[in-house]
C-alpha cells in the first residue's frame, strides 16, 4: 500500500507498523509534561481569623537568644464588615499583653485597619495568595509580616520582619492554627 508519493522514490508502509507509530504521535503531541497541581485554597483573612487561633513561634532578636512566643486570638466580623481580632500575646520572658485588630476590606485583595499597639494605619494586600501586612509600632520600627496559608485552610505561616536602618533587628517564625 502506497501512502505518500513524492518526486523521487515511493514511500510503502505496512499498515502494522502505522499503528504504533501512529499511537506514539498522539501520546506525544496530547500528553501534558506533568499533571496540574492541585488548585490552593484562597486565603480569605476575615474567614481565617474569625473564631479562634492559636499561633506558636520563636522571636529572634539581634543580639539576643531566641524566645518562644504564643498567641491566643479570638475574631469576629461585626455588622460593618470589620474583623475585630483581640490578642493576647505571650513572649518568654516578657509580659503578656493584649491587643486588638480592627480590619476591613477596602477593594479586592487590600484591607485596611488599625492595630492597638501600632502608629498610624494597618494596610494587608493579597498578593499570588500570599497576605503581606504592613505597619509600625509606637516606636516607629516598620514591621512586615508576611502570612501563607497551608494546604486546608486551617493554617497560616507567618514571618514577620523589624526592621531600623535598613537592617533586620527581629524576626518572627510562626504557625497559626485554626481552633
Amino acid at each position: 500500500m502506497v501512502l505518500a508519493s513524492f518526486e523521487g522514490p515511493h514511500i510503502t508502509l505496512r499498515p502494522s507498523r502505522i499503528a504504533p507509530l501512529a499511537v506514539l504521535a498522539a501520546l506525544l503531541l496530547a500528553a501534558p509534561a506533568q499533571a496540574a497541581p492541585p488548585a490552593a485554597t484562597a486565603f480569605d483573612p476575615l474567614a481565617f481569623f474569625t473564631g479562634r487561633t492559636t499561633g506558636e513561634g520563636r522571636l529572634k532578636k539581634v543580639l539576643s537568644p531566641s524566645q518562644a512566643t504564643h498567641v491566643e486570638s479570638f475574631g469576629k466580623v461585626d455588622k460593618d464588615g470589620v474583623l475585630v481580632l483581640d490578642q493576647t500575646v505571650e513572649i518568654e520572658g516578657d509580659k503578656d499583653r493584649v491587643r486588638q485588630w480592627r480590619l476591613h476590606k477596602v477593594a479586592p485583595g487590600r484591607y485596611e485597619g488599625t492595630l492597638s499597639d501600632a502608629k498610624g494605619p494597618v494596610v494587608a494586600t493579597l498578593e499570588r495568595g500570599v497576605l503581606h501586612i504592613a505597619y509600625s509600632d509606637k516606636d516607629g520600627f516598620p514591621f512586615r509580616q508576611k502570612l501563607t496559608l497551608a494546604p486546608g485552610g486551617q493554617q497560616a505561616h507567618n514571618v514577620m520582619k523589624v526592621r531600623r536602618f535598613g537592617l533586620t533587628v527581629a524576626t518572627i517564625d510562626e504557625t497559626i492554627t485554626r481552633d
